[in-house]
């Protein structure tokens, strides 16, 4: 597969990258052909403040959309806007027809309610998957919008030609953005899942039991090879900074000795979570129109 790399005696190492450049070519084929029906699947991104890393990911965003062919705006607010103010263009956006995805590029200053903006969203407008009736839905298994991280490792593992049903899989994190959400999104996929977080003890003695190890608690290194099963798959979602470099929650040299497939920090999880921020606008386009008859 063209997607994968491997050495001798190392993990297959899968090609975040390579993966969503191809969805990405398939996505530009569907909006050509939404376009010709009249349909513009729109995104619109909100950033308040001047969070150096918010404004590189929003950039990626608005760059991925106009590749495919999404309508993409940005709206770029100072920090010192209201709460009242941004809950007010979110309900604007709401409103408007030519948009399908809103996104509130997070963290947010420190005088806004995350929780109040996110509840804001309409939910079929809801295309980072965090308004609670799309993860109540997620958790039933019905039709949502799915966080878009996790559900990019989903794509990752099938496309690869990996089977989640049936394994043992370890979720090193519980957060609400990736560690939960993971964790819901492979028992979907009929596995047997374990959650590992700050309070687990002897974290090692679990990690060793699965077959699909998922690293999501942004501490460098924290898996180490002694802590790999041989053959399992590891899956490292881990962002983080060391010395000016961008490493994952894996030692990737160590771990790449003893498992059968892994995927690198940067070049990995990454790619995939603009890509399906790009899967959910279209698909938020095509049930609108389905809708509107």
């Amino acid at each position: 597969m063209e997607h994968l790399e491997t050495t001798k005696n190392h993990a297959i190492v899968i090609s975040g990258k390579e993966i969503a450049a191809a969805m990405r070519e398939e996505f530009k084929r569907e909006v050509e052909r939404l376009r010709a029906e009249g349909i513009v699947p729109g995104l619109a991104v909100i950033l308040v403040g001047d969070d150096p890393a918010s404004h590189s990911y929003v950039k990626g965003k608005e760059k991925g959309a106009n590749e495919v062919g999404i309508y993409s705006v940005v709206h770029r607010l100072p920090a010192e806007t209201s709460q009242e103010e941004l809950l007010a263009m979110i309900r604007t956006l709401n409103e408007d027809p030519a948009i399908h995805g809103i996104l509130v590029q997070l963290p947010l200053p420190k005088h806004i309610d995350e929780e109040a903006v996110i509840f804001a969203i309409d939910p079929d407008k809801d295309v980072d998957g965090f308004h609670p009736i799309n993860v109540g839905k997620m958790q039933i298994g019905t039709e949502c919008f799915l966080p878009c991280t996790p559900h990019g490792v989903i794509h990752m593992l099938k496309r690869t030609g990996i089977s989640i049903e049936g394994t043992h899989a370890v979720v090193v994190g519980r957060s609400n953005i990736v560690g939960k959400p993971m964790a819901q999104l492979l028992l979907n996929e009929n596995a047997t899942v374990t959650v590992c977080h700050s309070r687990t003890r002897d974290l090692s003695a679990i990690t060793k039991q699965a077959d699909l190890l998922i690293a999501a608690v942004g501490r460098p290194g924290i898996i180490t090879k002694d802590m790999v099963k041989p053959g399992a798959v590891v899956i490292d979602v881990g962002v983080n900074r060391v010395d000016g470099k961008l490493v994952g929650d894996c030692d990737f040299a160590g771990v790449q000795e003893v498992a059968s497939y892994i995927t690198p920090v940067p070049g990995g999880v990454g790619p995939m979570t603009i890509t399906m921020l790009l899967y959910n606008t279209i698909e938020s386009a095509k049930r609108w129109a389905k809708k509107r008859g």
